[in-house]
This record gives structure tokens, C-alpha cells and sequence, in this order.
């Protein structure tokens, strides 16, 4: 049995038949923390695609286990940054000039994240079990909720919301792919896929249950949990009729592709003027 396998098995075993407060299970928890926030261990990875090109990730839910048994096993104490004191379960990361990151006060990280080399973290939060990949900024008032997954080259503009899934153990965690780009007050939860390349607007809300409508062919063509690769996308509205008349939906519409031309460097602005939307 491998050594991750022994750690599976400790933490699977813990979870479903008690004993967290075991020696041998807090150690497996505190081991397990370690490799997520060394990025050896993922919450959630990426697999073969749909037959229809859709992206598809597997969760390991042991590892979402791990992050909850910390929870039942760890005490409250103060932690104490320079001017600054918190009072948390979980202690912060630390290390960043040797794993290259550039972290902008106060921005926070919770141990047992993984912030890939090459990172970028303004003024942000990001949360346990999450994974952020290299060339990617997390701007200012940004937050990354636990478990989320955010690939490299990815801009989070100011305060953009990524929702965190911990519970059910099994869930999907927001996942936002390599060379997406969030606009400024987007937020997404509920274990939303944006996929590579996508470009969402300010203000864009997506949950597993707003529609994600593309407009541009002469049929709309309705998404839910998914953002397609490539897609240009704006906050919408719907109608929707109620016994007391009818009122407006909140959607996200899909305007456009992101052309070739459009490289990942190009601002959000450029972006939407390519599709007639510019801000």
C-alpha cells in the first residue's frame, strides 16, 4: 500500500466510523494538509472531456475529508503577523519567497492552498484546499473560496467572489481554467466550470442554476454549471411569468468567441469591443 493510499484509507476510516481524535488519524489529516498545500495532493484534477468537448474534473473527496477533519481536531489560538492578530483553527501560509510568489499585504492564504510559482496576490483571500496556478493574479478583494481550483494565466479582477464547496464531500469545487478572465464583482459558486479561455464580464453571477444562454446563433442555446471555452460573456436578464405578473431573471449571456487574435494579455475591454460590447 502506497503512502497516499495509507493516508486515504486513515482519513476515509476516521470520517465514516469516528475516532478523528485519534493519533494516528490526526497525524494522517495533518500529512494530507501538508501535500495540498505543496500542491502534491489536488482537491479536484482534470480528466478526459466529455464526448462533447465539455470539461470534466473528478474530486477527491478524501482530501475534502482531510479538510474537514482539521477542523474537529484543531483547537482556536491566535496567530500574530507583524501589527496583525487572528484568532483561526488553521494556521496562515508562509514560504512565499521560496516558492516565488508575490504576495501584496494584507492579502491571506490559509495553509493547505497551493499558490503555484510565478502567482500574483494583491490585497485577496484564498481559503484552504484551494489551487492557484502560476501567471495568475488574484486582485484586489478578491476571494477564493476552499477547494477552488484556478488555473494559470487567470486574472480575478478586483473583487471578484469564487464561491468555496466543502460539504457535500463529493461536490464539485468552482473551477476557472487556464487564461480566463473574471471582470471586476463577478461571482461564481456552486461548483461552476469556467472553462479555458472564457471571458465574463463585470458583474457576471453564475450559480449551478442560472442559465448561461448563447445568443449569437439564430436558436438561443441554454448552459447550466458550465461556461464554454473561449465564450464572451455579459449579465442578462429573462422574463419569467408569476401569479403576480412578470418579472425579470437574473442570466449570463454568451456574446461572442474569443478570436485567435485575442491573446490572453488583452484587457477585458478589448475583449468586449471584438463583439460590440465594450464598456
Amino acid at each position: 500500500m502506497s503512502d497516499i493510499d495509507r493516508l486515504r484509507k486513515i482519513i476515509d476510516d476516521a470520517s465514516e466510523h469516528g475516532g478523528h481524535d485519534r493519533p494516528e488519524a490526526i497525524e494522517a489529516v495533518d500529512a494530507a494538509l501538508e501535500l495540498l498545500d505543496r500542491g502534491e495532493l489536488r482537491i479536484a484534477e482534470p480528466t478526459e472531456p466529455e464526448s462533447d468537448g465539455a470539461s470534466r474534473w473528478i474530486v477527491n473527496q478524501w482530501c475534502k475529508r482531510a479538510v474537514l477533519l482539521s477542523f474537529r481536531q484543531r483547537s482556536m489560538r491566535t496567530i500574530e503577523v507583524g501589527p496583525y492578530e487572528y484568532r483561526d483553527k488553521v494556521p496562515l501560509k508562509r514560504g512565499y519567497e521560496q516558492s516565488g510568489v508575490r504576495v501584496v499585504p494584507p492579502a491571506v492564504v490559509r495553509h493547505g492552498a497551493f499558490i503555484e510559482s510565478g502567482a500574483v496576490l494583491m490585497p485577496s483571500y484564498v481559503n484552504i484546499g484551494a489551487w492557484v496556478g502560476s501567471g495568475t493574479m488574484v486582485d484586489t478583494w478578491a476571494t477564493v473560496g476552499s477547494c477552488a481550483q484556478i488555473g494559470r494565466n487567470v486574472h480575478l479582477a478586483g473583487g471578484v467572489g469564487i464561491g468555496g464547496v466543502l460539504e457535500p464531500e463529493g461536490a464539485r469545487p468552482v473551477i476557472v481554467e487556464d487564461d480566463a478572465f473574471l471582470g471586476s464583482r463577478c461571482v461564481v459558486t456552486e461548483g461552476v466550470i469556467v472553462e479555458r479561455g472564457a471571458v465574463l464580464g463585470p458583474g457576471v453571477r453564475l450559480t449551478a442554476s442560472v442559465p448561461i444562454i448563447d445568443v449569437t446563433g439564430s436558436e438561443p442555446v441554454t448552459y447550466r454549471g458550465r461556461v464554454p471555452a473561449g465564450s464572451v460573456v455579459l449579465p442578462g436578464t429573462r422574463p419569467k411569468q408569476f401569479p403576480a405578473g412578470e418579472f425579470h431573471l437574473s442570466c449570463a449571456l454568451i456574446v461572442g468567441r474569443r478570436s485567435a487574435s485575442t491573446d490572453t494579455k488583452t484587457s477585458l475591454n478589448d475583449a468586449l469591443r471584438d463583439h460590440g460590447v465594450g464598456q
